[in-house]
Parts: C-alpha cells; sequence; structure tokens
C-alpha cells in the first residue's frame, strides 16, 4: 500500500474542522448510565449484542461515547469480533478521533494488520488528523507487514506534525525501523532525539539482537544511564536465541547483582538457556528462587521448568512438576512429550500422547513435531499413519514445512519408503531439511540410485546442501558399497561446497574404505582429519578387520576403542571374534576373562513389532510376554522348516564356550526371531511385518529371516542399528551387503 506526505497539511492548524449533527450529553451523565457500566462486566459477543440492543433503546446508540465504548470491546476485547466492530463504525456519519483510533488499533492487532492503513488513509481523506495515539498504531502495523516504504511515508506524517518528540511515538518508529531490519533509519531516530529513554533504549537493542548485530547490542546496553528489567531481557533473550547461551547465563548473573527483580519474561528465557546447555544446577536454582517469589503457580514457568528438567535429564522431577498441574494447557502437554522424546524415552512419549487424547486435549502442530520422532524411532506406523491423517485434516493450510518434513522422516524409518515419496512429492514448499530427509530415507533403505538422483534433483532447484545433505549422500553410497562415487562426494563437498568434514562424513567414508580392504587409505584418511575418531569410526574399522581377518591390525584398532569408550562391550566381542577366526583360542579366553572382570555387559539385542497400533518390545531371549508360550511354539515351527530347508546356523560368532546345541539355541532366541515370531502369530497371511532392531542384524538372523520370507510368503522389512532390510521371496534389498 503507497501513502502519500501529502495528504496531510503542513501543520495541524490548517485543518478542516468538523461540526458533529448532535452532541453527546456529559460525560458524568453518560459514564453512570447503567447500561454503560454493565459493559464492564461483558465477556462475550452475546453479552454485548444484548447490551448493544439495551442501548438502542435508551437511544444511547446516538453518542459517540456509547458507540466508541461498544466498538472498543469488539475490536480490542480477545472476545470480541472485528467483523462487528465494522459493522457499528460504517453505521456512524462521522466518526470522532477516538473511534478512528480504536478501529485502527483493532486492525494493527489482527491478522490483517494491513487493513489498519487503509483504515489510516481513509481517515485523512475524510478530513481528520492522526494524532499520537494514531501513529503506534499505524508502525506497529507497518512493523508486521515489513512496510519500510509505507513507514517512512507515516515518519514524514509524524514530522510534519510535529509528533516526532512524543515518547510513543518516538519509539514506535525505532520499533518500526528495527523490527523491519532497517538499522540505520532507527539508528538516526534515535540519534536525533533527546528522548532517549530506557524504552527507546530498549526498542533500538531489540533491533540489533533481533539481526544478529549482538556487539552493537552491547554497546548501546552498557551505554545506557539507567537499565530497567526488560533492557536486561532483551540482552538475555539476544543472546539465547542466537545459541550464545553461557554469555545469557552470564547477563542473568549481572542482573542478580545490580539487583533488579528479574521477571517471568526473564526466567522463561534463562530456564531456556539451562535447558540447552544442560545445567542442572542452575535450573534447580532457578526453580528454587521461583518458588521463593511466589512464582511456584505461574503456568508459563512450570512448563519452563518441565521443559528444563526433562533436557538436563531429570525426567521424574519433570513429570513430578507435570503432574502437579490442576489446569494443563496444550504446552505442558507438549514439554512433557518433547522432553521423553528428547532423551529417548520413546514409549513413555507415546503413552503420555495416548493419554492427553484421552483427556480430550487437541494437539497442534508443536505437539506432532515432540511426537512423530517417537512413532519414527519406534516404528509405531499405525499411530504415524493416524497423525499423518489428522495433519492433513487439520493443518494442511497452516504450511508448517517442518511438519510435512517430520511425515517424511517417520515414515521412511517406520520402513513405509513409498509413503515417504508421495508425502514428499506432495509437499507445496521444500526447505533443505525435507530433501535432507527424503535422501537419507531412500539411502537407509539402500536405494542409492534413487537417493543420488535426488540429491541431483535437488542442486538443479536451486538447493544449496548443507553437512546433513551430505551425510545422507555418503550413507547411500556406503550402504551400496559405491567407493569411487563416494570419494567423488567427499572431495565436493569439501572443494565445491567448501563444508568441512565432521566425524560423521568421515565415518562414511572410513566404512567403505574398511569393507573395501583398502586399509592403508582408511588409516591415511583418519591422520587428515582434524578431530579424534569417536568410537563409532573405530568400530565400524574394527568391524572391518574382523571381516577382512586382519588381526594385528585389529588389535591396534581395538586398543584405540578400549582408550576411548572402556566400557564398550562390543569392542570387546569384535576383537575376541577376530581372535575366534584365526584360531587363537587362547587370546578369546584372556579378552572374555578380561570383559568379566570389568563387569562390563554387551548391550542386549532388543527388537520391537507395532501390531494394532501397539509396539511391543523383545529382549533376547524374552519369556515375559504375555502371549510368550504362543510366541516360542510359533518359534519351534520356525526352526523345523528352516531345517527342512537346509539352513544350517552359522554358530562361530556366538560365545565360544557354549556347546553347539546351547549357540543353536541362543541364535533362534534372537530379539527379530521373536518379533517375527510374534508376527507371524498376530497379523493375517500376507500382511507386511515390520521390526525394529537397536543393533546391527546378524549374519545368521539375516540369513533365516530371507528363508522366513519365502517360507511364510510375508514380506518382513527390519531396520537394525545402520540400515533397512526389505526381505521377500527368500532374497534381501541389501544383496547380503551390509
Amino acid at each position: 500500500m503507497m501513502l502519500s506526505p501529502s495528504l496531510l497539511p503542513v501543520s495541524a492548524s490548517t485543518s478542516t474542522l468538523h461540526v458533529l449533527p448532535f452532541s453527546d450529553p456529559p460525560y458524568k451523565l453518560l459514564q453512570n448510565h447503567p447500561s454503560l457500566s454493565r459493559l464492564s462486566k461483558c465477556r462475550n459477543m452475546q453479552n454485548l449484542k444484548q447490551l448493544h440492543a439495551q442501548f438502542i433503546k435508551t437511544g444511547l446508540h446516538h453518542t459517540h461515547f456509547a458507540l466508541s465504548k461498544l466498538i472498543e470491546f469488539c475490536a480490542l476485547s480477545p472476545s470480541g469480533d472485528l467483523s462487528y466492530a465494522l459493522l457499528l463504525f460504517e453505521t456512524i456519519p462521522q466518526p470522532n478521533q477516538v473511534i478512528w483510533n480504536t478501529i485502527i488499533r483493532g486492525h494493527s492487532l489482527s491478522s490483517s494488520p494491513i487493513l489498519a492503513l487503509a483504515f489510516y488513509v481513509r481517515m485523512i481523506l475524510t478530513g481528520f488528523l492522526p494524532n499520537s495515539y494514531t501513529f503506534p498504531f499505524i508502525l506497529k502495523s507497518c512493523a508486521k507487514i515489513a512496510g519500510t516504504r509505507e513507514g517512512k511515508q507515516i515518519h514524514a506524517h509524524i514530522l510534519k506534525l510535529g509528533l516526532e518528540s512524543d515518547a510513543f511515538v518516538h519509539t514506535s518508529l525505532i520499533n518500526m525501523y528495527a523490527q523491519n531490519g532497517d538499522l540505520d533509519s532507527a539508528r538516526l531516530v534515535f540519534d536525533k532525539s533527546s528522548l532517549r529513554d530506557a524504552v527507546s533504549y530498549t526498542a533500538l537493542i531489540t533491533g540489533y539482537v533481533s539481526r544478529g548485530c549482538l556487539d552493537d547490542a552491547k554497546q548501546l546496553f552498557d551505554e545506557m544511564p539507567v537499565r530497567d528489567v526488560v533492557s536486561w531481557n532483551a540482552m538475555i533473550a539476544g543472546y539465547a536465541q542466537h545459541g550464545r547461551y553461557q554469555e545469557a547465563l552470564a547477563f542473568f548473573q549481572e542482573i542478580r547483582n545490580e539487583n533488579i527483580m528479574p521477571n517471568e519474561s526473564t526466567m522463561v528465557t534463562v530456564l531456556s538457556a539451562c535447558a540447552r546447555l544442560g545445567s542442572l544446577e542452575l535450573g534447580n536454582w532457578v526453580h528454587s528462587w521461583i518458588q521463593e517469589h511466589g512464582f511456584g503457580s505461574n503456568l508459563h514457568l512450570i512448563n519452563a521448568l518441565i521443559d528444563m528438567y526433562s533436557k538436563c535429564g531429570d525426567l521424574d522431577k519433570a513429570r513430578a512438576l507435570f503432574e502437579s498441574i490442576e489446569q494443563r494447557d496444550i504446552i505442558s502437554w507438549n514439554v512433557m512429550i518433547g522432553g521423553y522424546t528428547h532423551m529417548s524415552h520413546y514409549k513413555e512419549a507415546l503413552m503420555l500422547f495416548r493419554q492427553m487424547l484421552g483427556s480430550n486435549v487437541e494437539p497442534n502442530d508443536v505437539t506432532f513435531l515432540c511426537i512423530l520422532p517417537a512413532c519414527a524411532n519406534l516404528g509405531a506406523l499405525d499411530l504415524g499413519k493416524w497423525i499423518h491423517v489428522y495433519i492433513d485434516k487439520n493443518f494442511r493450510k497452516l504450511k508448517n514445512v517442518s511438519l510435512w518434513t517430520s511425515l517424511v522422516d517417520m515414515y521412511a524409518k517406520c520402513g513405509n519408503i513409498e509413503a515417504a515419496q508421495q508425502v514428499f512429492n506432495a509437499m507445496d514448499s521444500k526447505s533443505i531439511a525435507s530433501w535432507n530427509a527424503m535422501i537419507s530415507g531412500l539411502a537407509m533403505h539402500g536405494n542409492a540410485d534413487k537417493a543420488l538422483k535426488l540429491f541431483s534433483r535437488m542442486i538443479s532447484e536451486g538447493f544449496k546442501p548443507d553437512d546433513i545433505t551430505f551425510v545422507g549422500v555418503l550413507s547411500a553410497c556406503n550402504h551400496a558399497g559405491l567407493l569411487d562415487l563416494g570419494r567423488q562426494y567427499f572431495n565436493s563437498m569439501i572443494e565445491d561446497y567448501k563444508i568441512s568434514p565432521k566425524l560423521q562424513h568421515y565415518g562414511c567414508m572410513i566404512d567403505l574404505l574398511g569393507q573395501a580392504g583398502l586399509f592403508d587409505e582408511a588409516e591415511a584418511l583418519i591422520k587428515t582429519m582434524e578431530m579424534k575418531p569417536d568410537g563409532a569410526i573405530w568400530t565400524s574399522l574394527l568391524g572391518a578387520c574382523r571381516d577382512h581377518r586382519r588381526v594385528e591390525l585389529g588389535e591396534s584398532v581395538a586398543k584405540h576403542l578400549f582408550e576411548l569408550e572402556p566400557e564398550n562391550a562390543g569392542a570387546y566381542v569384535l576383537l575376541s571374534n577376530i581372535y575366534a577366526g584365526a584360531g587363537r583360542w587362547d587370546d578369546v579366553a584372556r579378552i572374555r576373562t578380561r570383559l568379566n572382570d570389568l563387569g562390563t555387559k554387551k548391550v542386549p539385542g532388543c527388537s520391537s513389532i507395532e501390531v494394532d497400533s501397539v509396539v511391543h518390545e523383545f529382549l533376547v531371549g524374552d519369556k515375559v510376554h504375555p502371549q510368550s508360550k504362543e510366541i516360542y511354539k510359533m518359534l519351534n515351527e520356525i526352526d523345523t522348516l528352516l531345517e527342512k530347508c537346509g539352513f544350517v546356523p552359522d554358530t562361530s560368532e556366538v560365545l565360544y564356550d557354549m556347546n553347539e546345541e546351547w549357540k543353536e539355541g541362543a541364535l533362534s532366541h534372537h530379539s527379530e526371531k521373536l518379533a517375527i515370531a510374534f508376527g507371524l502369530i498376530s497379523t493375517k497371511p500376507g500382511t507386511t511385518i515390520r521390526i525394529v532392531k537397536n543393533l546391527r542384524v546378524c549374519g545368521n538372523c539375516h540369513s533365516a529371516t530371507k528363508l522366513i520370507s519365502k517360507i511364510f510368503n510375508r514380506e518382513i522389512i527390519a531396520r537394525d542399528r545402520n540400515r533397512f532390510h526389505h526381505f521377500k521371496n527368500g532374497s534381501c534389498s541389501c544383496n547380503d551387503f551390509w
């Protein structure tokens, strides 16, 4: 919308004076009128309309004062109705200044702030001059619509009317320019004025902070003659918003030293910083302060405390606070569900989500952003599908790209890559995170060709890949054993896109090289790393040493791994397997003894399967399931059928001191075998069985599952720690390469 400074006279003295066709009765008479006194008790539009009818009966609707009060409720009250305010407004032949300002203010607070500017122009054209109460609302509208050009024209009107020295107008100008990113103009207004109070300082500081100019904000903050809690909050929030949490907390320490009383806004920001940093000690102190100063019943602060405790790992205290709330709002549910998800307590997150639905609380988009990762990690596809339908019905118009990206990620991780692709293709707009989720999903399912083609399409559509994109691309190469392509993409990432490799990128490349038996090149790459290799890198290399029977190198790699992760039982098992493969049984005994002496236990295999929207979990040798008897009966049937098909278990990687019979039994009781057996007895013939395992699937279970898919004519989709395996008709999508 274009405004024109010429619409206003040069000074207020040249304006047209309006003579109203009727005059309001004396103010005292109107103020004490029974109908008007009842207006202050009005709580909703139904009450308002009843009062309006009384106004018409008593003739009050002919007075500007009464109509202005009706319009004020409709336009400004949370229980009001702006469209009704407009109907009232249009009945007034010549609205006065108060009524014009109320209508403009109402639109500035609405979802269509540009209409405030339209009414501003209309007011000027009728001959009314704006005053110091008009401009703050108009400037707020300019800020909301990012209308810097319109804001500058309004600024010209302010100068013509000589209102630039009004404190509220001055601060509103700085706010408008600052929020629209025109910090030079904001600073110019600030510097030219003598009205440099705490409010105007804070307005400019907030502008600097919002644009990430924290040094400029800090300099201005240091210049402030008097700092109030609002200015302190602006600095604390600014540093927190830009990820500089330590500095945010340092400002909080200073505010305490200055003996300035923090407010609710301060404490919410500080608790958020504690959550991000995992600073439980300071979070506990803030909790004590909140209780000491009588804020213990403040729901905003309780929600922030729940978030802080859950993100800092104290889920018991977070849940206790959650349970103490009598009237929980949606934020309470979201932070508790999100806390469980953040700490990988996915089952608890799903249980709480179901409890929320049972409490007739309507989930919002944030709820689903919290719960979809839990569905993804547990493989809860049925619940994920229900959420998809709900989102499609209730949030289609929201245009929340993150929400649809989370759906893509959920479907991919729950084993339905086709549904993930459909959601991705249907997205009106995509973020880099959307592309990353789809590329990683395809890579995880072993669809390297599709993943790399999608990467090329992403580049052609003008998206710039980030480090996460290349984790997906290199993973695709890794899962398919595409060493040469992996080298090309790794070099392109560094040379073409100037992205410094992180541990995940090095991990993919070292795994690729290890699988190919190129240990010299893998060791050379490790030496070029700017950071120390983590346990995952050494573990993948140790696994490659086992596969290629490189005993001496395996010993060297294991030494690094033991130093880095002395309690990693998997490292001892891998080295033991390397010795067993070489027939060095004395060394096997030594490693096993050392493992026992350390008291370290291997992470137990755990597999989950969703049946009828309920997630069932199984550990190795598990017999606690209510249908355990039926499950083991099916296991025996499976083993009998496998034996008839000529399947012979490979017992070389099971504990060396078990006899062969017990080794075979241990293999048949692996958690994924239990989950598959449960799936076979719990679903109709022909139904796809989907399982999720926390560890890498072993060779025996992989071979057995291929045969099971053929014997029972079932597609079995299994997600292990590394990737997806689609078993169908006796073969696997990984082509036995994992």
